[in-house]
């Protein structure tokens, strides 16, 4: 994908592109100059639009997303330019409101906006809509397999002044990114956090009876499309985790009675062993530079954390105490680790070193733990409260403990968003037929929503944005 910076006298539309390098395997990505519009940034609702990630849902900001127009509807193999500008919207509609800040009106039902409305929207249509702001875009292609052109403009309708312009160059088949970076640049504008919607998640796919389940590795983008299943099923897979620079995914597979630890190459199809063991092999986690990943082996009636190198190589164990030493995830910096252990009679969380010094427990507040997860953003940690077993935070410190899942009859594993600001997690509902499901909630625990899977779901690993 190719960003595109628009001219603001440009009424035709005209793009001056950035030029970049493009990749034979995948679309890039390059960083756009802030829009040329002369609206200066906002700062409250008094001088503009701000959103923010609190459980007061009538505070969301009422946001318009027509369809977006083309010049002229032509063929390609992702369908015709009229209809694509009919699912870009939809898309960046549904971004938006299940983001929990935002309420979309359209695109169903609000008419497609000429291409001069584009950048001289008809305000006073949109304010007695009452829409506090407005997603206008076009769509061009000269057809066939040539690239497609996708325009996004952000209006504050009440100040009648542009916001955010963004143009995006991709293949016809990526027309769904463009439609997610369009997205996620209006979340970030309208409320200062950073984006997320341009993701991809990485889950196990279960299949069959409880006692029997088939387990694939399985990928997706963060709203659930463009699924495809990654191993057959023939061994089971487990745990999962995006690499940070997005090229692999770490994840153990059971084959007979070898545990092993692959490295995926999402690009290539094939997977490199990273190590393997007779005994009990699970959670693998990269190390912020990808030049390590955490992982944790039963041997002699105890579990411990150990890490070797991505390419392989020999393990170093840095947990050496009775029991249950498991879950090990690294804080963004990679100073620290945070894991679980049953050390003090019942699993709680710990906080380590990164060469395994200075362990160190930080949970206090009654019950037990697991799964712990940094925040990208370092500032709070995800786990599973066992006993009730819904999803929580807490500081690396261990204070501010919150419950912010209610609804479920088990939830486990967070995984965080590349924003810190949502998690994903895994839902079971109770009895032999019991089904896992893939969820999200933000930090507030109103908003959560079921992510759909073609399947059931578990174990989800949310990765960094696209590159």
């Amino acid at each position: 994908m190719t960003y595109l910076r628009f001219s603001p006298f440009a009424a035709s539309l005209h793009a001056v592109a950035l030029m970049l390098a493009a990749s034979p395997a995948a679309a890039q990505l390059t960083p756009l100059p802030q829009s040329t519009s002369p609206a200066a940034p906002n700062t409250g609702r008094s001088g503009g639009l701000v959103g923010s990630v609190t459980d007061d849902t009538s505070d969301a900001i009422k946001i318009a997303v027509p369809p977006m127009p083309t010049q002229q509807d032509v063929d390609t193999p992702a369908g015709s330019t009229a209809s694509l500008g009919q699912r870009i919207a939809e898309v960046i509609a549904s971004d938006l409101s299940n983001s929990g800040l935002f309420k979309p009106t359209g695109p169903g039902g609000i008419g497609t906006v000429t291409i001069p409305e584009v950048t001289a929207p008809q305000y006073d249509r949109w304010s007695g809509m009452g829409a506090d702001a407005l997603v206008q875009g076009f769509i061009r292609s000269s057809g066939g397999d040539a690239d497609i052109t996708v325009g996004c403009y952000l209006y504050d309708v009440s100040l009648r002044t542009e916001q955010t312009r963004l143009g995006y160059v991709v293949a016809p088949k990526d027309w769904r990114r463009a439609a997610h970076k369009c997205a996620d640049a209006i979340y970030a504008r309208l409320t200062g956090e950073s984006p997320f919607f341009d993701s991809r998640i990485a889950y196990i796919a279960e299949t069959g009876p409880k006692d029997a389940r088939v387990k694939r590795l399985a990928i997706m983008d963060s709203d659930g499309a463009n699924h495809r299943f990654i191993t057959n099923g023939q061994s089971i897979a487990l745990t999962p985790r995006f690499s940070p620079n997005y090229k692999s995914i770490a994840y153990v597979s059971y084959i007979g009675r070898r545990v092993r630890i692959y490295n995926y190459d999402i690009g290539s199809g094939t997977q490199k062993l990273v190590t393997e063991s007779a005994n009990a092999v699970f959670a693998p986690r990269w190390s912020p530079d990808g030049r390590t990943i955490l992982y944790s082996m039963a041997s002699a009636g105890n579990t411990d954390i150990y890490k070797v190198s991505a390419n392989g190589g020999t393990p170093v164990r840095l947990t050496n105490t009775p029991g249950i030493n498991v879950g090990g995830s690294f804080s963004p910096d990679g100073s620290k680790i945070v894991f679980e252990s049953d050390r003090s009679g019942k699993q709680q969380i710990y906080v380590m070193n990164s060469d395994g010094s200075n362990q160190q427990r930080i949970s206090f507040a009654g019950g037990s733990y697991a799964t712990p997860e940094w925040s990208p953003r370092g500032d709070l940690i995800a786990f599973t409260k066992l006993g009730s077993f819904n999803i929580g935070v807490m500081s690396p410190s261990g204070q501010g403990e919150r419950i912010i899942t209610h609804g479920g009859w088990q939830d486990e594993s967070p995984s965080w968003a590349p924003n810190g600001r949502v998690l994903q997690f895994f839902r079971t509902s109770p009895g032999k037929q019991g089904k896992s499901q893939i969820w999200q909630v933000d930090l507030t625990g109103v908003n959560e929503r079921r992510i759909p899977t073609p399947v059931d779901g578990s174990d989800p690993a949310w990765g960094p944005l696209l590159p």
